[in-house]
């Protein structure tokens, strides 16, 4: 048998099968386009349903089993811990341990700058490292994800929240306000676990994330400029323009050499790890320990030197001892209501993308599969909890992650060892930290965020994509020049603008035959693919919809009149034909139906004929239903492009 595949694939199989020739005047066999069985309102509304709800079947391991084992099953699809806990080694341990004093000891310093950032007190910082990630670990699928407060969700929140209270004027409505916004993260990034609505998410397209994080990396890293050069009178506001204003204009009177001599020096020394660790993946923990040597350091050296006394900031005071409870404190009436809850989906959702991105990450270096509903139901609960007991919004650090993953991570048990680390902080070593700088937390922010501008990433989105790197340009001037949040709303904007010009403007190509074959190609990526005289192929890349539905028409027929005047101009045959090839139409709708109707009563004045190759079993159930199929005639659709083709030139032989 020999296999003639039509130029595109459809949801159909478009193959013409040809038997061996017995003889010279032996015809190929030709099948006809397959019509499927018509489905009733119900089965298709269901399997549209289950599809975009339920593609992954989630219920398929609960058929046939008992109600004790399907009780069991559910636990585990809840709470993990319980699946991979029986299998749990001293062997696991051993990597989990490793890794959670690495990460633990990056966390730490890390904990308090970011607390720096969402202007809250120190504290708060090493509350979210201590009880969100006891709740991940028992409820996220993740086994690399490190849980925590990060920079940029740090810095997206205390700008938004900033904009509505005052954090120094109102401190405790400030607070209030940070455990609202983190209460209805929490209800959000859960609620679109259950729904199973975490298809959402995706609509933020990877340029527009690659714009927004360098955008946010550069205005957290110039908002430490405060702390390097020892700014007492800051600007408040995040855009470029402001802070170097701000920098400027305290040059003579606001810097401190002291402080700046501690800042620099430590920034260059993690820095210097960084490059360690990068050139030497063995020496991964040299990156990972080296904030918390800084910390050491730089406040040993303060203490001995009381440089406090010569104008260095430091951190002063941090509440000693366990998460105290919070529940009292959150909005649930009240004008903060609608504050704190639209404060907590944007940064729930900014939460919800970094951590799936980093889970999906890893989960692919290390074969096996994240439930991205079961990720958001985990991250959810721990920051609903978390609003509970004093923590605000947390995620998956990408920082923590990857040293978690270098240092050889089995299980979120390295998330429990790191909060029992900070546990302990909290309870002993927190007195410690009062005459930590504040440059070298500022130091230790600015290396950490310097890795979220991935220039190499927008280097290759200009290569691979114009409009995917206007995407990822808009975000990332937006938060630099305006504000985080504005930079956000661009992201979102410019994806969805991309979206809907792919929609209402899909492409077409006109399709010549490659010589020596049956293969019908776009002239334009293939020059010596030759036009058939007499014939018009055009192929529609996309769904044909009611927001498409006209330009497809029209750009048929601007097609079809281009190709009628060059026909003109060399005298070639009349154009007698349109071939429409229909494999990549995945769908179609009353609109789209309505455009081909046209399309065809157009045709029929000019005394051409309409012909469709190749459509899809939803294109051809929904034309059949329509009666188009009638009009057209059953006789005029194919299955390939070769056969139309054939078709028309035996028809414009036998014309007198």
């Amino acid at each position: 048998m020999v296999h003639h595949i039509s130029d595109e694939a459809a949801d159909e199989p478009s193959i013409t099968t040809q038997t061996p020739s017995a003889g010279p005047s032996q015809a190929p066999l030709m099948y006809k386009v397959g019509y499927p069985p018509r489905k009733n309102l119900a089965t298709e509304f269901t399997e549209t349903l289950r599809e975009t709800f339920f593609h992954d079947n989630p219920l398929r391991e609960y058929k046939g089993q008992s109600g004790p084992r399907r009780f069991m099953m559910g636990l585990e699809f809840l709470f993990p811990i319980f699946g991979w806990g029986r299998n749990y080694s001293l062997n696991k341990f051993k990597g989990d341990l490793i890794a959670g004093l690495t990460i633990a000891s990056l966390c730490i310093p890390q904990d308090i700058g970011y607390s720096k950032l969402a202007n809250l007190d120190p504290q708060y910082g090493l509350y979210s490292s201590f009880i969100p990630p006891l709740i991940y670990a028992a409820m996220g699928s993740s086994r690399d994800i490190a849980i925590g407060p990060v920079a940029v969700v740090s810095l997206l929140i205390g700008s938004l929240l900033q904009a509505e209270v005052d954090h120094v004027k109102n401190k405790e409505e400030y607070m209030r306000l940070a455990f609202t916004a983190t209460f209805f993260a929490g209800i959000t990034q859960a609620a679109l676990g259950f729904l199973r609505l975490g298809f959402l998410i995706e609509f933020l397209s990877h340029a527009a994330i690659v714009g927004f994080m360098g955008g946010a990396a550069i205005t957290i890293a110039l908002q430490q400029l405060k702390y390097v050069l020892g700014i007492a009178n800051f600007t408040r506001k995040t855009d470029i323009v402001s802070v170097m204003e701000s920098v400027w204009r305290s040059v003579h009177h606001g810097w401190n050499w002291q402080t700046i001599v501690i800042g620099v020096s430590f920034l260059a020394f993690l820095l210097l790890a960084k490059f360690i660790g990068k050139k030497n993946r063995r020496l991964f923990w040299v990156p990972a320990i080296a904030p918390i040597i800084s910390v050491i350091l730089a406040t040993f050296f303060v203490y001995i030197t009381r440089a406090d006394k010569q104008g260095v900031q430091i951190v002063r005071h941090i509440e000693q001892g366990i998460n105290p409870s919070s529940v009292h404190k959150i909005y649930f009436t009240g004008p903060f209501v609608a504050k704190g809850f639209k404060i907590g989906v944007v940064c729930g959702i900014v939460g919800l993308t970094e951590a799936v991105a980093i889970g999906r990450t890893f989960a692919a270096m290390k074969d096996y599969q994240l439930d991205g509903n079961k990720e958001m139901v985990a991250l959810g609960t721990m920051n609903i909890v978390g609003s509970m007991t004093s923590c605000y919004v947390t995620t998956g650090s990408f920082s923590r992650s990857a040293v978690n993953f270098m240092a050889g991570c089995k299980t979120p048990v390295s998330n429990v060892i790191m909060s029992v680390v900070v546990l302990l902080t909290l309870l002993v070593i927190t007195p410690l930290f009062k005459y930590t700088p504040n440059a070298i937390l500022g130091s230790i922010i600015i290396s950490a965020v310097i890795g979220l501008v991935d220039y190499e990433a927008a280097i290759l989105i200009w290569k691979v994509d114009k409009l995917d790197f206007i995407a990822c340009m808009g975000a990332f001037f937006g938060v630099v020049f305006v504000s985080v949040e504005i930079g956000l709303l661009i992201a979102v904007a410019i994806s969805f603008a991309k979206i809907l010009l792919q929609v209402t403007r899909p492409r077409t190509a006109l399709l010549g035959n490659l010589p020596g074959t049956t293969i019908y190609r776009n002239t334009s990526q293939y020059p010596e693919a030759k036009l058939t005289p007499g014939v018009v192929i055009v192929r529609v890349d996309s769904a044909i919809y009611f927001s498409n539905s006209n330009y497809v028409r029209e750009r048929i027929l601007r097609w079809l009149t281009d190709e009628e005047d060059r026909a003109k101009a060399v005298g070639l045959p009349k154009i007698s034909f349109l071939i429409v090839e229909m494999s990549p139409v995945t769908d179609i709708d009353t609109s789209g139906i309505h455009a081909l109707e046209d399309l065809y009563k157009n045709l029929q004045k000019r005394d051409m004929q309409l012909i469709l190759s190749n459509p899809g079993s939803v294109v051809i159930e929904k034309l059949q239903a329509s009666k188009l199929t009638e009009h057209i005639g059953s006789n005029n659709i194919f299955l390939a492009v070769s056969d139309a083709v054939r078709f028309c030139t035996t028809k414009s032989m036998q014309e007198p």
